[in-house]
């Protein structure tokens, strides 16, 4: 990669992003707890989650990835609480979309937009989903859960 190409990559605005992750740590009694890695560069994000009447009224993240994977978290850490389970899944596949060459997700999501430099580094992909897919797979369980004992 030519350093033009780090620069545009790693812009101000996604470093900035990846300093200031809105719910870092841990929830005390998650109804969903959700580890997701990437195996190619080794980012790892960890999500806690609970919800309330379908929509996400507690969060935590616990994010060790490279900056993209941080931005990324950082952006799913400012929009989660009081989504429901089919708003994550519109903001996991809409930034799947986007990084494939398609439009920025719509709002709330569409933050995801500092992130389109990087459609043409695939090998950073995994990374980037790791925050939006751990959400939505804790929401998937919580709502699977509560479904079970209706």
């Amino acid at each position: 990669m030519s350093d033009a190409e780090m620069m545009k990559l790693y812009s101000g605005r996604i470093l900035a992003l990846a300093a200031d992750i809105p719910h870092l740590g841990h929830l005390p009694a998650p109804q969903a707890t959700v580890r997701k890695r990437s195996p190619l560069c080794g980012s790892v994000v960890t999500v806690d989650l609970v919800m309330q009447d379908g929509r996400v009224s507690e969060y935590a993240q616990d994010v060790k990835a490279c900056a993209l994977g941080q931005a990324a978290a950082a952006i799913v850490g400012r929009v989660i609480m009081g989504a429901s389970l089919a708003d994550l899944q519109a903001g996991r596949e809409g930034l799947r979309a986007m990084l494939a060459g398609g439009p920025v997700p719509p709002a709330p999501f569409d933050g995801f937009a500092v992130l389109e430099p990087a459609r043409d580094f695939r090998n950073r992909h995994a990374s980037i989903l790791l925050a939006i897919e751990a959400a939505t797979e804790a929401a998937e369980s919580v709502e699977k859960s509560r479904h079970a004992t209706l």
